[in-house]
């Protein structure tokens, strides 16, 4: 190879190196620019994903109905810890009073109240089943920067006690859900509420 083409290939595979690596940094730039669209549309789209962990103690008091069929009433108090980078704010206090019936399920109310005092609202349904049992929770509304609070959460609840006085304790599975807030001009941090 004369001492020309030489120079021409090494400045070739130079190049081609500069190519590639300049070919990769476009790549990079374009694909975190194609995330932050996404991660935008989220956030502004007011939804608040999270999952977390409720735990309570309170008070049953059950009936027998005839035959296997049991009917329930129970009040709960507990604390709520919610995880994810769009969780509406990471705990609240949370308590929930419960009708179950064995034979036609559970049905109930939940406050979730945070540390300056605002509450979300909830409906509960659930159900029972061979696997275990499934409770749905539905935003009905809220307080303060949770006003209009609308979506769902889910989990399943287990009971870590349980005794013959009526006393309850337990904590939920794989609890997760998604909020919006009504944002109202006149209320400053409205439908923003990650601490």
């Amino acid at each position: 190879m004369s001492g020309g083409s030489f120079r021409a290939a090494r400045w070739l595979r130079s190049d081609g190196w500069q190519r590639s690596f300049l070919l990769f940094v476009a790549l990079i730039l374009a694909g975190v620019g194609a995330v932050s669209p996404v991660q935008a549309a989220s956030e502004d789209s007011g939804w608040h994903e999270f999952s977390g962990t409720w735990t309570a103690a309170g008070s049953r008091r059950d009936i027998g109905l005839g035959g296997d069929r049991r009917a329930s009433v129970a009040d709960y108090s507990g604390s709520l810890m919610l995880y994810g980078s769009s969780r509406p704010a990471l705990g609240f206090r949370a308590e929930a009073v419960v009708l179950n019936d064995s034979a036609t399920g559970l049905t109930g109310r939940a406050v979730w109240t945070d540390d300056t005092d605002n509450h979300v609202y909830s409906e509960l349904r659930g159900e029972t089943t061979s696997a275990g049992n499934r409770i749905v929770g539905t935003f009905v509304g809220g307080s303060g920067r949770y006003k209009g609070a609308t979506g769902t959460y889910e989990f399943s609840w287990r009971f870590l006690l349980e005794n013959e006085d009526g006393v309850v304790q337990g904590q939920s599975m794989g609890l997760s859900g998604k909020v919006r807030f009504l944002s109202t001009p006149d209320e400053p941090g409205a439908g923003t509420s990650k601490p």
